[in-house]
């Protein structure tokens, strides 16, 4: 009952936080985590334990499945290049010199300095995603850094078992055999994924109960991630692959009502598992720190020393990377400003400490890992410091560096969309009146629908291109969506009044408030 109770008391926490964060319009996973450290530092709070298998198998399968699904097939296509380089070379080269200023700075040994290396090598697609929401970034750059977060934990995986196995066995790297691994590990977690989601595809497809469709999409991620393990193969690969493959037929696998419903679930899963993931990070941390044999005091200077190597090779590494893409791609002048967005939204989070969290505790031959628990402290610390410096200064970093959409360049793209569509159902429309299929008065009700929607985008066009700034008139879609809410309000009230007169029932008071609250979402969402 005690954890049951812990962890309804981390929802509560969790969801009180996010909701200030959106208010006060600052990155909820930085916020939480300073939450988590602050409750972890009052008197009489219980000491938090995170189990890897709570993380690995519950917490990250639907979040590493929620951030691939809204991954774009187009940009993620012409980027592949780039991300892979950095899903194989940047965590190596940030492994190499973590565990080198590990190394000379702290006390452990070389084994389990390169075990904290492989552990923080690979960037946090959680984090990241969590992090990257709500900036403007252009497609393809949001897309550069969220897939490289998501496809360099195979690289990262391998780096950390073979890690582990020097440390448990104290014997030399077997590079031939890690690199056997990768490939077992990435290309069956790829398989495996590809497979998974083609099975689910076939099975969506011949689906149209809403609670079926979302029972199957909540357990795909468990399904994709659980086969990949038990074939020993990454878990996290697949879990991405069929987020990605799926997330790109979509559309296609489902109707709109469905879609809502999917989303608005999805969308509370994964709010509820990132609030609650990122907060105890902020928890554990003091525990850990309390653990530590030795009572060794230096172990944020540690921590800071390992978190600005980590930034130095990241930037050192995407510079030269950025110059050689934009000269290929015709740039004039060379522009220092996305190495330096790539290089602060490289943050750290749910990945790495449940890496750190699988270490073993105890070597083959039965003697402890003393250097363990300062590993695991380094890596929250330093997770700690990431999602709270680089998260908290990421969007002025984003503002100050000119390359995030305006809000006016947004609102073009969209106003022209609407247009678009606007004139392809009117032209479709007049197509239907030539065959004489349609009564009029339909044909005249959708037209004037459509063409209101089309002034609309018209307005819209002009507001955003007007020289003077002035307010542009309204159009008459929009006057009419406003009334709309109005008669909507309206309608709840009277509603409610025939309900609590006891003139209708509750299951018809329900019904007929979801159908109004359909068409409120729909008129929203116009």
């Amino acid at each position: 009952m005690r954890s049951v109770g812990t962890v309804l008391a981390l929802v509560v926490l969790a969801t009180v936080v996010a909701t200030f964060a959106r208010r006060w319009r600052i990155p909820a996973p930085s916020l939480l985590v300073v939450a988590g450290l602050a409750v972890a530092m009052l008197p009489g709070t219980p000491q938090i334990q995170i189990s890897p298998e709570i993380i690995g198998l519950v917490v990250l399968p639907p979040l590493l499945y929620a951030s691939a699904e809204d991954m774009p097939w187009r940009e993620l296509h012409a980027v592949w290049k780039p991300v892979g380089i950095l899903a194989i070379g940047l965590v190596l080269a940030s492994a190499a010199a973590v565990a080198t200023v590990a190394v000379w700075v702290t006390p452990l040994s070389w084994q389990m300095a390169f075990v904290l290396g492989a552990v923080l090598a690979s960037t946090d697609p959680v984090a990241v995603t969590a992090l990257g929401r709500r900036l403007a970034l252009p497609p393809r750059v949001q897309v550069l850094v969220q897939a490289e977060s998501l496809f360099n934990d195979a690289t990262s995986l391998v780096l950390v078992r073979v890690a582990a196995g020097i440390a448990i066995a104290s014997a030399a790297a077997d590079w031939g055999a890690a690199g056997t691994q990768f490939l077992v590990l990435a290309g069956g977690g790829t398989v495996i994924g590809a497979a998974v989601a083609a099975v689910i595809t076939l099975i969506r497809r011949r689906t149209e109960d809403p609670v079926l469709e979302t029972v199957i999409a909540l357990v795909t991620p468990y399904a994709a991630y659980l086969l990949a393990e038990a074939a020993h193969t990454s878990g996290v690969t697949s879990c991405v692959v069929a987020g990605v493959v799926l997330g790109g037929r979509g559309d296609r696998l489902t109707n709109a009502r469905i879609r809502l419903q999917l989303h608005a679930v999805y969308g509370t899963v994964v709010f509820l598992l990132e609030s609650v993931v990122f907060s105890l990070i902020g928890l554990a941390l003091p525990g850990e720190v309390r653990a530590l044999a030795d009572g060794d005091h230096s172990w944020p200077l540690y921590a800071l020393a390992v978190a600005a190597t980590l930034i130095a090779v990241r930037l050192l590494w995407l510079a030269p990377l950025s110059a050689v893409v934009q000269r290929k791609g015709g740039v004039g002048r060379l522009n220092w400003r996305v190495p330096m967005v790539l290089t602060w939204a490289g943050t750290r989070g749910v990945m790495p400490l449940a890496a750190a969290l699988s270490i073993p505790e105890i070597a083959k031959d039965g003697s402890p890992l003393t250097d363990r628990p300062l590993v695991l402290v380094l890596t929250t610390s330093v997770v700690v410091v990431t999602l709270v410096v680089q998260g908290f200064t990421l969007a002025p970093v984003v503002r100050a560096s000119g390359i995030a959409l305006e809000p006016a360049h947004t609102a073009r793209e969209e106003a022209k969309a609407r247009s678009h569509l606007a004139h392809a159902g009117l032209a479709r429309l007049e197509e239907l009146a030539e065959l004489e299929v349609v009564p009029d008065v339909v044909l005249d009700r959708l037209r004037r629908g459509l063409t209101a929607r089309l002034d609309d985008a018209r307005d819209r066009l002009a507001e955003g291109g007007a020289a003077d700034g002035g307010p542009a008139t309204e159009s008459a879609d929009r006057v009419y969506r406003q009334l709309r809410h109005d008669l909507i309000a309206v309608e709840a009230g009277e509603l409610q009044r025939l309900y609590d007169a006891h003139a209708i029932s509750d299951t018809t008071r329900r019904r007929l408030q979801r159908s109004l609250d359909l068409e409120e979402a729909r008129l929203t969402d116009v």
